[in-house]
């Protein structure tokens, strides 16, 4: 135990112990144990965006198996999946590693403006698999919004029964929203804000861009001077829109990308205060020795911020 892991803990006031104990566990796991800062490997991809997109770059990452061994050999806070991958691995890797089981999941087979994923997985899986939390994905400015929330409101109260954290992975997009808006400085902050009002301990948001994008926000950030012209700047005003930073918030690694091009986003996601990151193409579409060096690097950029 920290005097960090303490403090972050003490801000889920009305959580049972189960809860911060499942929290602790992630916390206290890892290279990153103790620090406050977290790097969770992700791999839905094969669920949102097909096999052969997310594994033919390194094909070893087809089995599942693969997964676990590069988020234990990297030494992650956890390691996040629907059901099929998590399953596939459960008794080999019982216990070896912290795991969340996503609870809801879309596919690009159908093309959709106003997307609600769905919901594929319990919170009874689970339990039945050992994990420390469940995760669930919303997609805020989507027409379908309402049923997320209300939805992600009934699987946190069943979670936080059981004494499981939920880890809201929070997505903007819809007919209300522009491309460029998705990850619009307002937009993600916003999207932050309404994660920590729905009761997520987590919260997994994009990078955002010096965009704004809606007309009544642009005249609080201009009449109120809020800095966004940094990465470092916008992931400040990010984290302070998740309660004031009493609430953990990590940034997802984004689109593939080179080893120099992430390594300098993770600089400014920790120069501006990111607990940490939840990164999945950027490290499994390497062969495992890369994958393993790189999640290293970024592990010891957050460890020295």
């Amino acid at each position: 135990m920290t005097e960090r892991v303490d403090e972050i803990l003490s801000w889920y006031e009305s959580d049972p112990p189960g809860v911060l104990a499942k929290l602790r566990s992630m916390l206290m796991h890892g290279r990153l144990a103790g620090t406050g800062k977290m790097v969770i490997l992700p791999v839905d991809q094969g669920f949102e965006h097909g096999p052969a997109r997310s594994f033919a770059k390194n094909p070893a990452g087809y089995d599942p198996h693969y997964h676990f061994k590069l988020a234990i050999e990297a030494g992650c806070n956890a390691y996040a999946a629907p059901l099929g991958f998590l399953e596939q691995g459960a008794r080999t890797f019982a216990g070896r590693i912290p795991t969340i089981l996503k609870l809801n999941n879309s596919d690009s087979l159908v093309a959709t403006k106003d997307p609600c994923p769905a919901v594929t997985a319990s919170v009874e899986d689970a339990l039945r698999l050992g994990c420390a939390a469940i995760g669930y994905t919303i997609y805020p400015g989507s027409l379908e919004r309402n049923l997320m929330y209300e939805n992600l409101r009934v699987l946190i109260q069943e979670a936080k029964e059981v004494g499981l954290p939920t880890v809201v992975w929070a997505y903007p997009r819809g007919t209300s929203i522009s491309k460029t808006g998705e990850t619009a400085t307002d937009v993600v902050a916003y999207a932050a804000q309404i994660s920590a009002q729905l009761g997520a301990h987590v919260i997994k948001v994009k990078p955002p861009t010096a965009d704004i994008e809606q007309g009544e926000a642009k005249k609080v950030y201009d009449s109120e001077s809020i800095a966004i012209g940094t990465l470092a700047d916008r992931i400040r005003h990010v984290v302070q829109s998740a309660f004031d930073g009493k609430r953990i918030v990590i940034f997802s690694g984004g689109p593939a990308k080179g080893t120099d091009a992430v390594l300098e986003e993770i600089r400014g996601l920790a120069a501006g205060g990111s607990f940490g990151s939840i990164m999945g193409r950027n490290a499994f579409q390497r062969p495992m020795a890369d994958a393993v060096k790189l999640l290293h690097e970024i592990m010891d950029i957050y460890a020295d911020a």
